[in-house]
């Protein structure tokens, strides 16, 4: 192990559990970052190698200046900027003295493409071979496509989450307004790296860790949606009837919609009782989970009738004395003054040093004995080159060298 990675034990819980691990951030647009970030979160050193032109993502979303837009200031706090141009010999040199000292190496580019850098899984252990080395793919690469372009679309439309999504009366399929295969994938990525590490930290070795995309993103999917794939040769389909065909969804109130969710055989029997239609219960079998899953159209059916018949602060008042889950439908511009999002502080302002006040969300997570923070904002481009490549001995003419003058 290297000492880096010894020396993190000793350090105070100030800046997280991961404080005194060192990661090479070799990734762009949103799945790797977000991963790395999570790593970042926690306490690492998050180095985020950037090409002179910078990450693709610092020019999307809304920007006050060019190059820290809105998705890249929400994916990249709690790292350091380094700019490198890696198609120069001194780029890579210095990419290599970093490896060195490194305790984990994380990229999200096509492997040829890696491998034609000089930074393929095999040249990396040999600078360094206790590194953990997480290659973020799109296909696994034991697989036909492995070489293959993808994008969070692509991976939507080949893992399922289209075709369950399908709107209107014509079946057309839908994407789900979010980057959720980059995201989930980038959650699975930080995890399987801090699963590696503790692995090493145990007494093991450094080892290539892959997370691809499309088989994260189907297991994702399938956890609730295997249905009968779940036994060969069984006639049933797969899916998970309760979310496809149960017309669980949104409700109209009387002056709005709402989300209610009566769930369990109490739930039904106190909403229907309320509503003067405690007869439901015992026509829809609802007290036997068995029959209440196989009437459950008719059971949504029977209660969309019923919404409608009150506000939505009144449901949400009703829900709350009957135990219900409930909420209103927040909009996106909402979020900020949700009340227990107030409350516990998600949202933190602060001031940006090129950006002025911005509105952060704070790492979610809670470490009784090694709290987490934003501990420094998403970076400039190339903001801490000189500090970072000072760090491992380069000279002024040196980071020179290999830094050339960036571009957004």
């Amino acid at each position: 192990m290297n000492t880096r990675s010894q020396a993190a034990p000793g350090k105070t819980g100030a800046d997280g559990p991961l404080a005194g691990i060192r990661v090479i951030d070799l990734t762009a647009v949103v799945l790797g970052p977000m991963g790395t970030q999570v790593l970042a979160d926690f306490g690492a050193d998050v180095v985020k190698i950037e090409a002179p032109n910078g990450d693709m993502m610092r020019s999307n979303g809304v920007s006050r200046h060019p190059g820290m837009s809105s998705i890249y200031l929400a994916l990249n706090r709690n790292k350091r900027s380094v700019v490198l141009d890696l198609k120069t010999e001194a780029g890579r040199g210095a990419l290599g003295k970093l490896i060195a000292g490194a305790d984990v190496l994380v990229h999200n580019m096509r492997v040829p493409a890696i491998e034609r850098l000089g930074f393929g899984y095999s040249a990396v252990r040999a600078l360094n071979p206790q590194i953990i080395y997480c290659a973020a793919t799109g296909f696994g690469q034991d697989g036909p496509d492995r070489h293959k372009p993808v994008f969070d679309d692509i991976i939507q439309a080949a893992c399922g989450l289209v075709a369950i999504n399908q709107t209107g009366d014509d079946d057309h399929p839908a994407f789900i307004p979010s980057l959720l295969a980059d995201k989930t994938t980038g959650l699975a990525v930080a995890n399987a790296i801090l699963a590696a590490l503790l692995h090493r930290q145990r007494g093991g070795e450094g080892q290539y860790v892959e997370v691809p995309m499309l088989e994260t993103m189907t297991a994702f999917v399938l956890t609730e949606h295997l249905g009968a794939l779940m036994f060969p040769g069984d006639p049933g389909e797969p899916g998970y009837a309760r979310l496809l065909r149960g017309g669980r969804q949104p409700v109209r109130t009387r002056d709005g919609w709402a989300c209610l969710l009566p769930y369990t055989a109490k739930h039904w029997l106190a909403f229907f009782t309320m509503a003067g239609r405690a007869d439901l219960f015992d026509k829809y079998g609802i007290g036997n989970r068995h029959t209440r899953n196989a009437n459950i159209r008719q059971i949504y059916d029977e209660f969309r009738k019923i919404t409608p018949t009150r506000t939505t602060a009144e449901w949400l008042d009703i829900c709350a004395e009957l135990d219900i889950p409930a909420t209103p439908i927040y909009a996106l511009e909402d979020l900020p003054t949700h009340p227990h999002l107030q409350a516990v502080g998600l949202f933190e302002q602060t001031e940006h040093p090129s950006e002025g006040t911005i509105r952060q969300v704070r790492p979610t997570a809670k470490f009784g004995q090694t709290p987490l923070r934003i501990r420094r904002p998403a970076p400039t481009l190339g903001e801490h080159t000189a500090e970072v490549l000072r760090e491992i001995g380069l000279t002024p003419e040196q980071i020179a060298a290999c830094a050339p003058a960036q571009s957004q």
